[in-house]
């Protein structure tokens, strides 16, 4: 079975749940940040486990939910945990999801997640607002290509749109959140960087480093869906000043941070034009 009627089936299985109601906005909640779908009025709640072809979220802080409903005015359907390479999943996998939500009806994404801060202006707690990314997993389009879905070599030259990274601005200074501006660059994982391997990342030119984000900010720009990135930074990871870090660690900062994060996205929602 090729991939369109595996996005047909699913979202068929969806629509099962939902009837006619159409999202606008896909919500990618990474680790930590989930419980903004808990504020989902109206919500329709479907398991991954029950949706066709879709992989089981397997991380502490990850749900495995999808969430429909509207939330500040808009129509969304947020995806309370998401899934990593690093599972042992193809990016193919990984990214599937997006494909069901861009069926369902969604033409813009918010993409967030967990991430280390390389910048030393950074600290733990921040918010960054991803400007741009540097890819060094596998791509997520290689293979067959569907014309009817995307074009074979898809333009990445804004991926984050910088309409909507500007009214974030916008929305921060309003509720006086302060925002980091950077970019985000994607390890496979599991394990966490070494010394030199966060030198080297650096000396690439990325602010932070996390574990996904970018598959799916590939896919959706394939799908033409404008996307906003917003990374938790949940730890400084600073070669010279590197401490022991768990994932326990890692969520429980970005459950400290998540106060500001979801009134950030609550108040750029309320103003976004989608």
């Amino acid at each position: 079975m090729g991939l369109p009627e595996q996005i047909q089936q699913s979202a068929a299985e969806i629509r099962k749940t939902i009837g006619g109601f159409e999202p606008q906005i896909a919500l990618i909640l990474g680790s930590g940040l989930g419980t903004l779908a808990d504020e989902i009025s109206d919500a329709m709640t479907v398991e991954y486990k029950d949706i066709p072809h879709f992989p089981a979220s397997t991380v502490a802080g990850h749900a495995g939910r999808l969430v429909l409903g509207t939330l500040e005015g808009k129509r969304v359907a947020a995806m309370q945990g998401r899934f990593h390479y690093y599972e042992g999943y193809s990016m193919q996998q990984v990214t599937f999801p997006l494909y069901v939500l861009h069926a369902l009806g969604c033409r813009s994404l918010v993409v967030t997640n967990a991430c280390g801060g390389l910048n030393h202006h950074f600290s733990a707690g921040d918010l960054m607002l991803i400007t741009d990314h540097i890819n060094i997993l596998p791509n997520p389009l290689i293979g067959p290509n569907h014309e009817e879905l995307g074009p074979r070599f898809p333009d990445m030259s804004a991926a984050y749109d910088p309409d909507y990274r500007q009214l974030a601005m916008e929305v921060g200074e309003q509720l006086d959140i302060k925002l980091q501006q950077g970019v985000y660059l994607a390890i496979s994982g599991p394990s966490y960087s070494t010394p030199a391997e966060l030198r080297m990342l650096i000396a690439m030119g990325s602010d932070t480093v996390g574990m996904s984000t970018i598959p799916e900010t590939i896919v959706a720009n394939y799908l033409g869906m404008r996307v906003l990135g917003i990374s938790c930074v949940t730890d400084m990871a600073l070669p010279d000043h590197l401490h022991p870090l768990t994932h326990e660690q890692v969520v429980k900062i970005a459950n400290q941070t998540r106060p500001k994060f979801i009134k950030l996205v609550r108040g750029w929602l309320k103003q976004v034009d989608a």
